[in-house]
């Protein structure tokens, strides 16, 4: 009697589960489509969702409903684009790309970026799902004067809030540190011209590899100058980073960065977009992706810029989406410092060091050292730690190197991964956590 109601109990929670599943395909496959008409953008798709109560009903309405929105004439391109668009075919072509969509109305969209006035329909991620997907930050409050294992502090960062005032509800008590779960993120924006002096690509160059090294998650554009420099400068460090793209993600611009965008994705960053795969280069196009990268970050660098650089674009975006904009001290008789120097009068915060950025966060960041998680590890775990820190491997390669059973070697990585020191990456390869 009891088998057959654990058979039955299942079957119905496998029923439940692929009703669930093909609910959520059912209205993704109407986001994506909104996603693919450029004629309508964030705005207009949210009065339609808002007129019609849901992505489904504004997609299927018909005509006479749909140009009381948005007008004839868009009314006439989107019912033709409807006719000949094929979403099941299209979900189908990104998969084989292995290309994920998030839509603005799902869990996993992050949350800052849901926040800012004009959120993508959807956006589209190359590499790494889960560094930009949008994950709880969830913070575990603990004294000061608890003591912690070797094992608890090997993990990510831990940041201490110094507290300057008598706790309060929104804060925590001053002898409190508030340590991130290994789900936390911080996400920095370090942007600025195509055509860098020497100071700036040095100035972008320790900036970016010493906020890696903390463990802060590098955003930029992927344009030549600056952009290629934080992103490759993070990669250094062993970090993530992140490429917003004024194009479809399956397309490399510049096209020289080719080598980048693979390293960004084989080293567990993301390449995203919101315009979707195979949109093609349009100038109007960055201006929109400038949005994306302040919004998805906590605070935005402009290393250097001419007095029309894009990056002040950014920096607008920054300040009305209520971010902090960083500057560097810039030498006067520079071009290049135009940007930097225009925002410094207008408020921004001046940095000569990582640390700045840590005081305006009111954080104080301790960054993980390999040396001192190696010499806190097992002989067994050391062996492994050595060999990732070479590159990533796969399973497989780990056991031929190791001369293991498989058994103890699976052992030995999920603990470590438990501790925070190792993770697996989108290729399905162990790496070292960072």
């Amino acid at each position: 009697m009891i088998l057959i109601y654990l058979i039955i109990n299942t079957f119905i929670c496998l029923f439940l589960y692929l009703l669930i599943l093909t609910f959520m395909k059912d209205n993704l496959l109407y986001y994506l489509s909104f996603s693919h008409f450029l004629g309508i953008g964030p705005m207009k798709f949210a009065a339609l969702k808002k007129h019609f109560g849901s992505a489904k009903k504004a997609y299927l309405a018909d005509k006479k409903e749909f140009l009381e929105v948005v007008g004839v004439s868009l009314t006439e391109r989107f019912i033709d684009f409807r006719n000949k668009f094929d979403s099941v075919k299209k979900l189908d072509e990104l998969k084989r790309k292995n290309i994920a969509v998030l839509t603005v109305d799902s869990d996993d969209y992050p949350e800052s970026l849901k926040n800012i006035s004009d959120p993508p329909i959807c956006l589209y991620v190359k590499g790494n799902f889960n560094v930009i997907a949008r994950s709880p930050s969830t913070l575990l409050r603990v004294n000061s004067a608890t003591k912690q294992s070797p094992k608890d502090s090997v993990g990510p960062i831990f940041i201490t809030r110094e507290s300057h005032h008598p706790a309060s509800r929104d804060g925590p008590l001053e002898s409190e540190k508030i340590i991130p779960t290994s789900s936390f993120k911080i996400f920095f924006a370090i942007v600025g011209t195509r055509n860098p002096t020497s100071y700036g690509i040095q100035v972008a160059r320790k900036f970016a590899y010493e906020l890696a090294t903390a463990g802060f998650i590098i955003v930029s554009g992927m344009a030549y100058g600056i952009d290629t420099i934080a992103h490759q400068s993070c990669l250094d460090a062993g970090g993530k980073t992140i490429a917003v793209l004024g194009c479809g993600v399956d397309i490399v611009y510049p096209a020289a960065n080719r080598n980048l965008y693979e390293k960004i994705i084989e080293f567990g960053g993301a390449v995203v977009s919101e315009f979707p795969p195979g949109q093609f280069v349009l100038k109007g196009l960055f201006v929109a992706r400038n949005r994306i990268i302040s919004a998805l970050s906590h605070g935005v660098m402009i290393v250097e810029g001419a007095k029309d650089s894009g990056s002040l674009i950014t920096a607008r975006y920054a300040a009305e989406q209520g971010k902090d904009v960083f500057a560097p001290p810039s030498p006067i008789t520079s071009d290049m410092s135009a940007a930097p120097n225009l925002l410094l009068k207008q408020g921004a915060k001046l940095v000569t060091t990582v640390e700045d950025i840590y005081e305006e966060f009111d954080m104080k960041i301790t960054p993980k050292k390999k040396e001192d998680i190696l010499e806190k590890l097992s002989k067994e775990e050391k062996e492994i730690f050595i060999l990732l820190n070479e590159k990533p491997q796969l399973i497989d390669n780990l056991l031929f190197k190791l001369k293991k059973p498989i058994n103890q070697v699976l052992n030995i990585l999920s603990l470590m991964e438990i501790n925070g020191v190792v993770e697996k990456n989108n290729e399905n390869k162990y790496q070292i956590r960072l």
